[in-house]
């Protein structure tokens, strides 16, 4: 039975690390099976949703809940949990070592420093208002309005933990600046200058992940996470919207 919950906690801490990082909910389970078949546990069962894990050692088992509250974009993390796995079930690691090395990339932190995703928007800002048609001169003010919402964006999320507000309020930011860029001249195209600092915003990896996890049969997953990616989506529209409207 002390085998049985250490295994338990060991797979759904993976699962947990994976679901905060914006895996998909099907590689979830399937890596949480994985590490507890490895470890001897040959009926266990695994149900993760986009907040929450349930784990059970067998059909008939003792049923473990945890609840996920924070969710953010990690792939480097998803990745170390990968590479955990692959020891584990490779018999490379034991159990203990697992719980130790899981634990440290909990802790971890593997996110850019601010600046440098501030930056990162700006270059991509730029970028793609020149790829969806628009000219040089709108490039730069592209480049500036991305940069400034994207980092706005991450002061919003601070103050409010509803990440479809702060998305809304990077938005209305957006608008307003390509309106003064256009306004003073400097800028030739309102709408590339606009669809290019939208983009380090729009929700891709959301509607990638719900995709997949629909194509692999996780309903309930992949329509929560397809339902918040279009209410982001329509925060980011609603917000440049207003200022068309004033």
């Amino acid at each position: 039975m002390k085998d049985d919950i250490l295994i338990a906690k060991v797979s759904m801490l993976a699962g947990k690390i994976m679901l905060e990082s914006s895996a998909e909910t099907y590689r979830v389970e399937d890596t949480m099976n994985r590490i507890a078949n490895a470890y001897g546990l040959e009926n266990a069962q695994s149900y993760a949703t986009p907040t929450g894990i349930n784990f059970s050692a067998d059909f008939a088992g003792v049923t473990n809940f945890i609840r996920i509250s924070n969710r953010g974009t990690d792939l480097h993390k998803i990745t170390e949990v990968n590479s955990v796995s692959r020891k584990i079930t490779a018999g490379e690691v034991g159990i203990d070592e697992a719980l130790k090395q899981l634990q440290e990339i909990d802790n971890a932190s593997f996110s850019f420093p601010a600046w440098m995703q501030i930056i990162a928007a700006a270059f991509v800002s730029g970028a793609f208002s020149f790829m969806f048609g628009g000219i040089w001169p709108d490039v730069l003010p592209a480049f500036i309005t991305g940069g400034v919402s994207y980092g706005a964006m991450l002061g919003f999320s601070r103050l409010i933990p509803v990440s479809f507000v702060s998305d809304f309020l990077a938005s209305v930011l957006i608008g307003i600046l390509a309106f003064i860029f256009i306004h003073i001249g400097f800028g030739a195209n309102l709408d590339r200058i606009i669809i290019g600092a939208v983009m380090p915003l729009v929700p891709g990896l959301h509607i990638t992940n719900a995709v997949r996890d629909l194509l692999a049969g996780h309903l309930v997953a992949g329509l929560s996470k397809g339902t918040e990616a279009v209410l982001t989506a329509f925060a980011i529209g609603a917000g440049v919207a207003v200022i068309f409207v004033f």
